[in-house]
């Protein structure tokens, strides 16, 4: 049996080294071995960063189904909404992750996804 800390270890390993593409590839095997909280957050940060919007999609809206007040969750669905041209549907979520998480850099991501989804508030 395949162990999930060293699938979710070398996932990791790929994801940071530049390469999400396989991290997914192994994180996708951890999630359906354990799909825990944080080998689904690293499961959809590789997806988004391999542009496997639709998959990242899908795990980050498992993510939060397990947990509606978890703000990387909401900024992840937001980023891969946002980046598949979804802007309307990315807003919400945008906006929850910059109140649960005040910052600039989440302050813009939801001014930008405003300013393509043509209705700024």
């Amino acid at each position: 049996m395949t162990d999930v800390l060293d699938l979710f270890t070398r996932g990791r390993l790929f994801r940071e080294s530049g390469d999400p593409a396989t991290a997914a590839r192994l994180l996708a095997e951890a999630a359906v071995l354990a799909p825990e909280r944080a080998v689904l957050t690293e499961l959809a940060l590789a997806q988004f960063q391999s542009a496997a919007l639709g998959p990242a999609e899908r795990t980050a809206r498992r993510l939060l189904d397990m947990d509606p007040s978890d703000g990387y969750a909401h900024l992840l669905l937001g980023r891969a909404l946002s980046r598949a041209n979804r802007h309307r549907e990315a807003l919400p979520h945008l906006r929850m992750a910059a109140a649960m998480d005040p910052s600039p850099e989440l302050d813009s991501l939801v001014a930008d996804a405003e300013s393509r989804a043509g209705s700024v508030h």
